[in-house]
Formats: structure tokens, C-alpha cells, sequence
């Protein structure tokens, strides 16, 4: 449905879950794609470049695109996708716990963005989309840094939207409900029953919904849109 021929694409948290599903969308729509994580990936396949990123290293995010650059000359496409969850009540987090989920959920984004924008604002043309949750518009009781992280990225989505539309840069949100995914499958059944219940749609999502929503953003067929928070949630939010 989307071409992104010639385009080149950075997609982080690429070894499993929607970031696999994320880049295998972007290689099969044609696009060049750096895939990232901290985990093997070896499973990618061989027209997907991977690279091993701690998306908390500034200097590592500095290399990587870098690399893109002497490369590919160009960075078209970046998703932030790596993310972790936490479980902990507010009154039980450690400060240990919550700088953890913040550096990888908030500021990995912070940086990606950051590096990403050195490429495309010479080049006026870009697409960023940022993963976020349907935890960064709502609330469930507990998970209090991961709320807090993903209600952040949100913002920070919003912030990048305005400050580079006039450069031709657009960057986007996108909110999964409950995706089956390696870290949803390890959560509490008591936990994923109460997001089912909560779906109109009464039953959970595939990684290749989260993919197909990202293939749209970054195409053209999005090009008038930025600053959105774009829900693929059976209906969570709209309750």
C-alpha cells in the first residue's frame, strides 16, 4: 500500500515485538532500513542492516547516524520504538526504577530525535514517529513510571511537530492498546484480562497493526499530517 522507495529509515528496539514488525513494514515497503536494539536481530533478515544500540548513549546514537550518514547521505524515516515497561505502585518505585524507564522510554527518544534532526533539517524533509501507549493518554493503577514516560514522548512529539513543520519535518505519535507481544505475553493474565475487557473490539492487536499505522505516517499519503496521537487500541480510548 505504501511506497518508501528510496527512503532511508532508522527503527529502534528492532529485535522483537512491533519494532521487528516496524521494520520488516519499512524494508517491505521499499525502504532502507537501519534496525537497532540491544538484543540479537539476526533474525531480520539479510536486506535490514543491524546495528547493537543502547538507546540511553548519547555517543551511540551520535555513531549510528553518523554511519547512516557516510552511508546512505540521508536519513528519511526514524522510528523510536525501544521501550521498557515497569509494574511498580508509586509509593513502592525506587528512584533506580523510574531513572531507568525514563532514560529508555523518555530521553532515548529525546536523543533520537535530536540525532535524527541533524540529517533532516538540511535536507528540509523527514518523518519521525514516536511509539508512545495508550498509557500515555489514560491511567491503570500502578505502572507509574511508564505512564509517566509515555505521557512525556507524547509532548515531546507535539513540541517537534511545531518547532520544525516550517522545515518540512513532521513527527507523530503512535499509541498501541494491548499488542501481543513478548512483553505483553509476559505480563500478568489478571493484567492483560483487564486491557481485553477494557478493548471494545473485545480481543488484542498484532504487531502488523502498530506497523501498518507507521508504513501510513511516514508515507505520503500522510504528508499533511504532524503533531498527531494516533491510537491502534481496538477502541481503548474511546471509551
Amino acid at each position: 500500500m505504501f511506497d518508501l522507495t528510496g527512503r532511508v529509515a532508522l527503527v529502534t528496539g528492532a529485535a522483537q515485538g512491533i519494532g521487528h514488525a516496524v521494520a520488516t513494514a519499512l524494508a517491505d515497503a521499499g525502504a532502507t532500513v537501519v534496525a537497532t536494539d540491544i538484543r540479537d536481530q539476526s533474525d531480520l533478515g539479510d536486506e535490514i542492516r543491524t546495528r547493537s544500540h543502547d538507546v540511553t548513549d548519547p555517543r551511540r546514537w551520535a555513531e549510528i547516524v553518523d554511519e547512516v550518514a557516510d552511508s546512505e547521505g540521508r536519513l528519511d524515516i526514524l522510528v523510536n520504538n525501544a521501550g521498557v515497561s515497569g509494574y511498580d505502585q508509586l509509593h513502592e518505585l525506587s528512584l533506580q526504577e523510574w531513572n531507568r524507564i525514563v532514560a529508555i522510554n523518555q530521553t532515548g527518544v529525546l536523543l533520537g530525535m535530536k540525532h535524527a534532526l541533524r540529517l533532516m533539517r538540511p535536507r528540509r524533509s523527514g518523518a519521525i514517529v514516536n511509539i508512545s501507549s495508550i498509557c500515555g493518554a489514560t491511567s491503570v493503577a500502578g505502572v507509574a513510571a511508564y505512564h509517566a514516560s509515555k505521557h512525556a514522548v507524547l509532548t515531546m512529539t507535539k513540541n517537534a511537530a511545531v518547532s520544525y513543520a516550517a522545515e518540512g519535518i513532521r513527527a507523530n505519535a503512535v499509541l498501541p492498546g494491548w499488542i501481543r507481544t513478548p512483553l505483553t505475553l509476559g505480563q500478568t493474565d489478571e493484567l492483560n484480562d483487564a486491557f481485553l475487557d477494557a478493548t471494545p473490539m473485545g480481543v488484542g492487536g498484532e504487531s502488523a497493526d502498530v506497523a501498518a499505522a507507521v508504513c501510513f505516517l511516514v508515507s505520503d499519503h500522510a504528508r499533511f499530517i504532524t503533531g498527531v496521537d494516533l491510537p491502534v487500541d481496538g477502541g481503548y480510548l474511546a471509551r
